[in-house]
């Protein structure tokens, strides 16, 4: 036996209810997912039901000081905000995730504010943004000085209360996960704490059941977590067989109120937002430490802090450091962190004038239950969000105030998920099976050694000898103390159930990396751990998968040089990978340059173009060497893409050891002759329509995997994009035509279902140019136009719409076509058949 029981002993239901939707917790993400699947489910008659394990009001959303992240700032952009999370992620984020999270944070808070949230503003009247560690602009929204969690809970709870849709069951507590025959969610069973129609055990029949529980931070002595973040739905989902990731990975607030020795439980948190208004860390003496730790000092990732603060501990020997917040002065302190600074002076310390002992605590687990975009985890039925899943958003270290946007943006696409099976069909209930997995229940009475094992073997620095005597003693625990079903009891075997599955993770992971900090192991390796620790329960007891990751974190160089091209570092570093496995794979090496190339040798390499034309792509190449060298390549640009460059010309150099720029090679100029081959082709056009209206456009015909990368080329040699997808624009075609009826009643159509999208028709007479102008057509495509009929086209939409030709043009109708006077020159050929551009890559001669 394991130790862990597979589901918890408890009394059987005394009450049935039932539900469509049932969300477990009330924080940023439960009470979201609630109100966005009431209003979408509305027209298909779908119940939803909200249980809470205290007040809605409670939980961890209530104590976020420092804000929510987002690129709300006009000197901010997805990209940056993109940047900075992949890097706190040191390396485990998921790049889909992490684009989806900045991409659609700013619109989901804006939705927030106007749903009754309100923030701080500045005195323009614009938001106004502070700055928190791991950030490199100003795009913390906060609200109340630093009760922004307590804002956003109070317009939440305000609306739920509002909204009879929802129905609302307080001081529950969820047991388990009621299971059907195919290993699907059939409900779930839970303990009211209360009398009344429902109290005591009773169960929810639901074929849909999202867990939004928070976190695990009670299972160390002292945490920023409140008393009701037991690990509940991380230990519920893995007693009902779901998959969850990377537990290894909690992230210890660096600045806690340290409220002397044996200070346990809750503790008050001092924001990171501190820091970003002017305060700084310092040691026993006085002296600042944090300056040469890392380039953003005191706003340094929360990880990289946690890790000085521990390590000027062990060398000063004392129990804390301080912070000197003192310049901040007392207006800023009670306008900006009123709640701070009363909680402070209650415990007798005035931050105007004192300064502040803080230490690290554990505050928030990365990790989770594994999830999709759309929130749905490995068991059919269950969905998870906010600190209860990993999404893969945060990595190996999640950056400040990022958690708040999750839970918000992952709860929108939970309910559009909920809203699009409902469309395709109301979910079939599960008829719960009988069920068979071994009860059990650890004593209520062992939660405080749980919680000192924790602390001890398993805090901020780990090694294999603490972990292992942990783990034997968490064991021990659970085969010797049973206990009698009871709150306490069930809690506390959540609790051991984490804490067996987080030891277990992090005693495997032989290396340190973002919040898992290994004294044994002190260094990353991605040769080894570049990937995820997936966990399920077993009867044996904790079943471990080891999952292959994504990329490394890119340079801030190479992330600004994308950023500033338009270009999705995740998306370009997913598409260098997958490039650079077709010449390598796990294990395998270059034959060639192996038994050719000393392994320590370096080189320098320049990067010549062959031929005359327009460079693109040399960030794109300067990913490839980060990434075969994992970010050791010196690379110096000596060429920006977008200018024209001669035979000869040097356009970039790089460093490092010959094997990896050998290695590297190929892939870095496949990337640059094609894009710049795209380039040259693009400007030949542009100049020869130079002195006419017309612009030379792209079209959809890119190769498969590369279509933001061509496109970019395109711009780099000076034409204009078409449209990216299917999605972000409408292009009406012939099809589209009959099988709408009509060209106008396809434009209607479309116009009517997507009010807010660009929306070209292809018309291939004037009398179909003629109807959908009247129908009030803004962009239209002249398709396979003769030159005589384009000037006639012209002529007739008299300004009215845009005019893009195309159809089987050539370079030699450019002139002719131009003179037309239409808006647009759509060339396929550009991306589909452009030449490419002769750049090589030499080694050269002073090699050693």
């Amino acid at each position: 036996m394991s130790g862990l029981p597979r589901r918890l002993a408890a009394p059987e239901p005394g009450w049935v209810a039932e539900a469509d939707v049932v969300v477990v917790g009330s924080g940023i993400a439960g009470l979201t997912i609630a109100l966005r699947a009431a209003n979408s489910l509305a027209e298909f008659g779908g119940r939803v039901l909200l249980v809470t394990k205290d007040v809605l009001a409670a939980g961890s959303t209530q104590w976020a000081q420092g804000g929510i992240a987002a690129a709300l700032g006009p000197e901010d952009s997805p990209a940056e905000h993109e940047r900075d999370t992949l890097l706190a992620g040191d390396g485990l984020c998921d790049p889909d995730a992490v684009r989806l999270l900045v991409h659609e944070g700013p619109a989901a808070v804006r939705r927030l504010i106007a749903g009754g949230a309100v923030f701080d503003l500045a005195a323009d009247g614009e938001l106004a943004l502070g700055r928190e560690g791991g950030h490199r602009r100003d795009r913390i929204a906060h609200a109340g000085g630093d009760a922004t969690g307590a804002e956003i809970q109070r317009a939440l709870v305000d609306a739920v209360r509002a909204d009879s849709r929802i129905e609302v069951i307080e001081h529950a507590l969820g047991l388990d996960l009621l299971l059907g025959a195919d290993g699907g969610v059939a409900g779930l069973t839970l303990h009211v704490m209360g009398e009344g129609q429902r109290d005591g055990v009773g169960a929810v029949h639901a074929p849909i059941v999202v867990l939004a529980t928070g976190g695990l931070g009670q299972v160390y002595e002292a945490t920023t977590n409140p008393l009701v973040s037991t690990g509940d739905g991380t230990a519920m989902a893995l007693r009902a067989g779901a998959v969850v990731r990377d537990l290894e990975f909690v992230q210890f607030h660096p600045t806690v109120l340290w409220l002397g020795p044996g200070a346990a439980g809750q503790q008050p948190l001092i924001s990171e937002a501190v820091r970003g208004e002017g305060a700084v860390l310092v040691d026993a003496k006085g002296q600042p430490f944090m300056a040469g730790e890392h380039e953003l000092g005191d706003l340094a990732p929360r990880s990289v802090v946690a890790k000085a603060i521990l390590r000027r501990m062990n060398a000063t020997g004392v129990p804390h450091v301080w912070l000197d917040a003192r310049g901040l002065g007392a207006q800023t302190w009670e306008a900006r962190f009123p709640t701070i600074l009363a909680k402070c002076r209650e415990h007798g310390i005035d931050p105007v004038t004192d300064l502040i002992p803080v230490v690290p605590a554990c505050h928030y687990a990365s990790g989770g239950v594994r999830t999709d975009l759309a929130g749905r985890s490995t068991v059919p039925g269950l969905y998870a969000c906010g600190e209860a899943a990993c999404s893969g958003v945060h990595g190996a270290n999640r950056l400040a105030s990022n958690s708040l946007l999750e839970g918000l943006v992952f709860a929108e696409r939970i309910a559009e998920d909920l809203e699009r099976t409902f469309r395709t069909g109301r979910p079939a209930r599960r008829e719960p099976i009988k069920d068979r997995r071994e009860p059990g229940v650890i004593a209520g009475s062992v939660r405080r050694e749980i919680q000192q094992l924790m602390s001890a073997g398993a805090g901020v620095l780990r090694n294999d000898r603490g972990l292992r005597e942990t783990e034997s003693a968490l064991i021990f625990l659970g085969r010797s103390h049973p206990g009698e079903p009871c709150v306490e009891s069930w809690e506390t075997t959540n609790l051991l159930t984490v804490a067996r599955f987080l030891v277990a993770a992090a005693a495997e992971r032989a290396e340190t990396r973002g919040s898992h900090w290994r004294e044994d192991y002190p260094d990353r390796d991605d040769a080894e751990w570049l990937g995820h620790l997936d966990c399920r329960l077993t009867d044996e007891g904790v079943s471990m998968v080891h999952t292959a990751g994504h990329l490394g974190v890119p340079s801030a160089l190479l992330s600004a040089e994308l950023g500033e091209a338009g270009l999705p570092v995740a998306e370009v570093l997913d598409i260098v990978s997958r490039a650079l496995a077709e010449d390598l794979a796990p294990g395998r090496a270059d034959v060639t340059s192996t038994a050719t190339v000393p392994a320590e040798q370096r080189s320098t390499a320049d990067v010549v173009a062959r031929a005359d034309g327009v460079v693109a792509g040399l960030s794109v190449a300067r990913a490839v060497f980060e990434t075969v060298t994992r970010g050791a390549a010196l690379v110096d640009l000596l060429a920006k893409d977008g200018e024209r460059v001669r035979r000869g010309d040097v356009l970039m150099s790089v460093s490092g050891r010959t094997v990896d720029l050998l290695v590297a090679e190929r892939t870095a100029l496949n990337f640059l002759c094609h894009l710049s081959g795209i380039a040259t082709a693009t400007r030949a056009w542009a100049d020869a329509l130079a002195g006419t209206r017309a612009r030379v456009r792209d079209t959809r015909k890119t190769t498969p995997g590369l279509r933001a990368l061509e496109k970019y080329a395109v711009r780099a040699g000076g034409g204009v994009n078409h449209r990216l997808s299917l999605w972000d624009e409408a292009l009406i075609k012939d099809n589209h035509v009959i099988a709408a009826g009509g060209i106008v009643e396809a434009f209607e159509a479309v116009r009517s279902r997507y009010p807010d999208l660009p929306v070209e028709v292809e018309v291939d007479s004037l009398t179909q140019l003629q109807a959908v102008l009247e129908a009030g057509a803004e962009l239209v495509l002249l398709d396979n136009f003769t030159p005589d009929q384009m000037r006639k086209a012209v002529a007739l939409n008299n300004g009215r719409a845009r005019l893009e030709a195309s159809g089987g043009l050539t370079f030699a109708d450019a002139a002719a076509v131009a003179a037309t006077g239409v808006d647009y020159i759509s060339v396929g050929a550009l991306t589909h058949s452009a030449p490419i551009l002769d750049i090589a890559l030499d080694l050269r001669e002073e090699s050693s």
